[in-house]
């Protein structure tokens, strides 16, 4: 079993440690000063055909100083928070700022900014769980999964649960944490025929281990993925429509947000520069963040800078309506931050949903994509190539899966030519979609 960890001691304990910092860095002639520090708390367990295969306890802390001297700027960390390592971390930092370029946009974000509305997000549920009931989950999952028929071996079966806290603070007088958790279970199974071997994966998670589906439905789920790539062959080449697993959709709006970052924005490195109100998708479609969800995976009242989180809009009505900023990036942009360092927060799609039937109907004939291989994608052009499996679909209905075969097109042309999005939402991560239908790219198969 874990070490026993009291959540509300360690933030307070956090808390002190920053504010420590924040002061050793003004005495020791930083203009300005802020500190990040966290702490985390786990177990991971993984099993085997029906063996344990490792357990895992885990707890790492740690605390990074940035000090500002005039424009300067200078940054360092450790993993000990002890009043002597802060001390050495401060002084690292300054030093490091004494000899660093001037910055005029290097600074903290304006005080006027700083979060003030900090309130319990439901982000922080703990699961009191045993390195012995851990195992027995993790069992259980991988023995429905190599109950079902037709399943060889299992690839094996993990299960995670962690908790930790995190704390912001800087020379503004700003200091904000918190508390937050997060539980996943996956099982990976491998089926055989005489086409080859073919293996799949299923998984949960969620921020309260209530709100994890049920291990035997994973392990069934996963087995069921494993059983419908038996006899996969490669497509026919051709341009075509592509339908992307929501899994995968979310990796487009990945892309999109990598592309709208203020940190390849102002290096020239995004197709998508000067492009503030261009129409980039079609106009029924709209995205935006809510950092301030309840419950959510990526839930924050603040974010790495201090800055009050937003209800954003970056997509609306297909036009380009907002970068994501930090106050870095927006200074060097001549903008203002979207309260965005670290990242948006919660994304979401407001848009029509379509269900997936009639999805397939509507493509009638192209490629169901459920994995992607490789690293393709180009973020200074959009050009867009990767590896690829998944279904053939002829007439509107899934006819048999596909493999060995890849995707190219542009990620602006995909953007455009999105045709519909399907009801079959993935909300498992911090980014909820569900299929994403593209009116054609070039499949090169067989």
């Amino acid at each position: 079993m874990t070490q026993a960890f009291d959540a509300i001691t360690q933030q307070q304990l956090l808390e002190t440690r920053a504010e420590s910092a924040l002061a050793l860095a003004r005495r020791a002639g930083a203009d300005a000063c802020e500190v990040g520090a966290s702490v985390d708390q786990g177990i991971g367990v993984s099993v085997r055909e029906g063996e344990v295969e490792t357990v895992e306890l885990s707890r790492d802390q740690g605390i990074a100083v940035t000090v500002y001297v005039g424009s300067r700027k200078g940054s360092a960390s450790s993993t000990d928070a002890g009043e002597a390592s802060i001390l050495a971390v401060v002084e690292k930092a300054l030093a490091i700022a004494r000899h660093t370029g001037e910055d005029p946009d290097a600074g903290l974000a304006d005080a006027a900014l700083m979060a003030r509305d900090l309130p319990d997000l439901d982000v922080h549920h703990p699961w009191a769980l045993t390195t012995e009931q851990a195992v027995d989950l993790a069992l259980a999952c991988e023995t429905a999964g190599r109950g079902v028929s037709g399943i060889r071996r299992s690839d094996g079966a993990s299960l995670s649960s962690g908790e930790g806290v995190r704390v912001y603070a800087n020379s503004h007088g700003f200091l904000g944490s918190q508390r937050g958790s997060r539980h996943s279970l996956s099982c990976m199974l491998i089926a055989e025929d005489d086409s080859g071997m073919q293996r799949d994966y299923d998984f949960t998670t969620a921020r309260h281990p209530h709100d994890l589906v049920d291990p035997v439905l994973v392990g069934e789920s996963a087995a069921r993925r494993t059983l419908r790539r038996l006899g996969a062959r490669r497509p026919m080449t051709g341009r075509l429509p592509v339908l992307f697993d929501p899994s995968l959709a979310s990796g487009l709006i990945g892309s999109l947000m990598g592309a709208i970052a203020g940190g390849a924005l102002y290096r020239q490195a995004s197709f998508l520069c000067d492009r503030l109100g261009d129409d980039i998708f079609p106009d029924w479609f709209s995205l935006g963040e809510r950092p301030m969800e309840p419950g959510a995976m990526a839930s924050s009242p603040f974010d790495n800078e201090g800055v009050q989180t937003r209800n954003n809009i970056f997509i609306e009505n297909g036009r380009l309506a907002s970068y994501m900023l930090s106050a870095y990036s927006a200074r060097r942009l001549g903008m203002q931050t979207t309260g965005d360092a670290g990242g948006a927060r919660n994304l979401r799609i407001m848009a029509p949903l379509t269900p997936l039937e009639a999805l397939l109907a509507r493509m009638d004939r192209g490629v169901l994509v459920t994995e992607l291989m490789g690293q393709g994608v180009n973020a200074v052009t959009g050009d867009y190539s990767r590896g690829a499996a998944g279904f053939w679909v002829e007439n509107g209905e899934i006819q048999y899966p596909v493999e060995e075969f890849t995707i190219a097109g542009n990620l602006e042309a995909m953007f455009k030519g999105l045709l519909a999005v399907g009801d079959d939402t993935d909300t498992r991560g911090s980014i909820h979609t569900g299929s994403w239908l593209i009116d054609e790219m070039t499949v090169a198969g067989g």
